[in-house]
């Protein structure tokens, strides 16, 4: 099991010069987001629904939609489309009827997202690192920036124009080569495991001689998981775990 860097493995992690961050689910909660966004448009609209049950549908739709994009069945495709795309069909299957202006507010809903309370104070905290120990931030370099206008940060390197979607290697190759750093520098940062391991194989960190598995060594030097629901994994405290 993935778990938090702990205090001791601050040495190990030096070489690490900037980390990158997946945004929905990590930076922002999207669930309430969504939930709370449609509860508002249906509101305005005179429609009911089950808001929580249409985010959970349409988020589960997210992975297949890129899936359909790989395969080729449709061309690239940014996410503000794809979720469009995918809002027809949850709707459709939820029996909720929206008109076409109402579809579209609410598939901006993904670019309006609450931050976790945790989000703009740990994420700020890079910009304050000392000449000695630089730590630059690249967020979700796949997605947009929408949801970081959300949590008011400041200035921060994206990388736009990957023409990939995360666990695809470009992604996390991409944004190591837009900061001019070698993947070996980077640390990845999301409340999923599976991104994390998808940065580990591209080849972002190296392994760390602390853990209880070997696998979890090699994970927990490459990355830092997010557990919303556990003490001692926030932004702020990875800030803290590499000095920053």
């Amino acid at each position: 099991m993935l778990t938090q860097l702990k205090m001791d493995a601050t040495a190990d992690l030096r070489d690490v010069h900037a980390l990158t961050f997946d945004i929905f689910g990590t930076a922002v909660d999207w669930r309430s987001g969504v939930a709370a966004e449609a509860r508002r448009i249906g509101a305005a609209n005179g429609v009911s629904g089950d808001w929580e049950r249409l985010a959970d549908a349409w988020r589960a739709l997210y992975a297949p939609s890129m899936d359909r994009v790989r395969r080729g069945d449709l061309p690239w495709t940014n996410f503000d489309r794809l979720h469009r795309m995918s809002l027809d069909q949850v709707l459709h299957d939820l029996g909720i009827e929206f008109d076409l202006s109402a579809r579209e507010e609410l598939t901006l809903s993904w670019e309006r997202l609450p931050a976790w309370p945790d989000a703009a104070p740990g994420l700020r905290g890079w910009r304050g690192a000392s000449p000695s120990r630089p730590c630059r931030t690249a967020i979700d370099p796949a997605g947009g920036a929408g949801p970081i206008r959300r949590i008011t940060l400041p200035a921060l390197a994206f990388s736009g124009g990957l023409r990939h979607y995360k666990p695809d290697p470009e992604v996390y190759l991409g944004a190591a080569s837009a900061l001019g750093l070698e993947a070996h520098q980077v640390m990845m940062v999301a409340a999923h495991k599976g991104d994390l391991r998808a940065a580990q194989a591209a080849g972002c960190g190296r392994p760390s001689s602390s853990g209880r598995s070997k696998r979890d060594r090699a994970e927990a030097r490459t990355c830092f998981l997010i557990h919303r629901r556990r003490p001692g994994t926030r932004l702020v405290d990875l800030a803290e775990k590499l000095g920053c």
